[in-house]
C-alpha cells in the first residue's frame, strides 16, 4: 500500500496463486513458455482471468481457488 498508495504502479512478474488473487489487474503471457509463449492470452481482475477460460493456464489454475 505504501507504493501503491501514492499513485505508483508496482510490476511483478508471479506464479504464486495467492499474490496473483491479491492483484487488481493480472497480464497473462503464453500460451506456452519460451518460443512458444510471449502473446496476451489473457488481461484483467483474477476473476476475468479466470472467465478466459482454456485460453488462459493462470485462470486454469486460479479456478479451484475461486469462490
Amino acid at each position: 500500500m505504501a507504493l501503491t498508495g501514492h499513485g505508483h504502479t508496482v510490476l511483478v512478474i508471479e506464479h504464486n496463486t495467492d499474490f496473483i488473487w491479491a492483484s487488481d489487474y493480472v497480464i497473462d503471457l503464453g500460451p506456452g513458455s519460451g518460443d512458444e509463449g510471449g502473446e496476451i492470452v489473457a488481461q484483467g481482475t483474477p476473476e476475468e482471468i479466470i472467465a478466459a477460460g482454456e485460453k488462459s493456464l493462470t485462470g486454469q489454475a486460479l479456478l479451484p481457488y475461486a469462490n
